[in-house]
C-alpha cells in the first residue's frame, strides 16, 4: 500500500500506477474521517482491482477547506477520479461517503458501471447534540463516536486508528461534514439511479440502522444487499473480511 498525492488530494493506493485493464475501487470515507478507514480494503483487494482511498478536502493529507454540502464533496471526488485517471471507477462510500456516492451517481449517471453504499442512507439527519459536542468538547465527541460507531463486540483496538484520524481533524471541518449530512436528502430521487449498487448494512449499526439500507434497496432500480451481523457502523474495520468478500462477489457478478 502506498501513500500518494495528486492535485492537492492525499490518498492511499494498493499499487501504482493504476492498471488500465482493471476497474478502480474508489473508497470515500465518512464524516470526520480519513482514507485510513479503508486501509484493509485498499490492501486486501489490490490483487483483484485498482484500489484507492482519498482524503476528502480538508481531511487527512488533502489540502483546501472542508465542505458543508454533499454535492460539493461529490464534485471533489469526481475531480479526484479524473485527476488520477481512474479506469472503470467504482465509488464505494461509507456513511457520508455513501451520501457522496449517491450524489455522484445522480449527477453523473453514465459514468459508472457499479457502486457500493456502506452503512448509509438516502437521508442523514444529525442530532443537535453532535454539533454541540463538536463545538464545546471535541475530545468528548471522539469518545462519543467510539461508543456509538461500533458494536460492543468489537475490540477498541480495531477502531482506534479511525478514532485517531478523527481526533486529528479540525473541529470546524467535522462540523461542516455533519452540516452536509444534516441537509442531505435524496429519498425522492433514488429511482433516477440506474447504476447497479451493492448495499451493505450492519445488524448493530446505531448511526444508520439497517432500515436505511432497506429503503435504498427498495427504491434503487438494481441492487444487491449484504447484511452483516456482529458489526456496528464501521464495517470496513469491524468486519473487513466480510465486506471484502461482498465487494469481490459484486465485482465478479458485474463482470468487472
Amino acid at each position: 500500500m502506498q501513500e500518494r498525492e495528486a492535485a492537492g488530494f492525499g490518498f492511499i493506493a494498493g499499487s501504482w500506477p493504476l492498471d488500465p485493464a482493471r476497474a478502480t475501487l474508489v473508497f470515500v470515507h465518512g464524516a470526520g474521517g480519513a482514507s485510513g478507514t479503508w486501509a484493509n480494503q485498499v490492501d486486501a483487494l489490490a490483487a483483484r482491482a485498482n484500489t484507492v482511498a482519498l482524503d476528502l478536502p480538508g481531511h487527512g493529507r488533502s489540502k483546501g477547506p472542508g465542505r458543508d454540502k454533499v454535492s460539493d464533496y461529490a464534485k471533489a471526488v469526481v475531480e479526484f477520479m479524473n485527476e488520477i485517471g481512474a479506469p472503470g471507477p467504482v465509488p464505494v462510500g461509507l456513511s457520508m461517503g455513501g451520501a457522496i456516492t449517491q450524489r455522484i451517481l445522480l449527477d453523473h449517471p453514465k459514468g459508472f458501471a457499479a457502486a457500493a453504499l456502506v452503512s448509509t442512507g438516502a437521508r442523514l439527519k444529525v442530532l443537535p447534540m453532535i454539533f454541540d459536542t463538536i463545538k464545546q468538547n471535541f475530545p468528548g465527541y471522539v469518545e462519543l463516536m467510539a461508543k456509538f460507531s461500533a458494536s460492543p463486540k468489537t475490540p477498541r483496538e480495531l477502531i482506534q486508528p479511525v478514532l485517531d484520524d478523527t481526533a486529528r481533524q479540525k473541529p470546524e471541518v467535522v462540523a461542516g461534514d455533519f452540516r452536509a449530512c444534516d441537509a442531505f436528502d435524496v429519498r425522492d430521487r433514488l429511482a433516477e439511479i440506474q447504476t447497479p449498487v451493492l448495499i451493505v448494512t450492519a445488524e448493530e449499526d446505531l448511526l444508520t440502522p439497517p432500515k436505511y439500507g432497506e429503503f435504498l434497496a427498495q427504491n434503487i432500480k438494481w441492487t444487491r444487499r449484504v447484511h452483516i451481523k456482529d458489526s456496528g457502523h464501521l464495517i470496513p474495520v469491524e468486519k473487513s473480511a466480510e465486506l471484502n468478500r461482498a465487494l469481490l462477489e459484486f465485482l465478479d457478478e458485474r463482470g468487472l
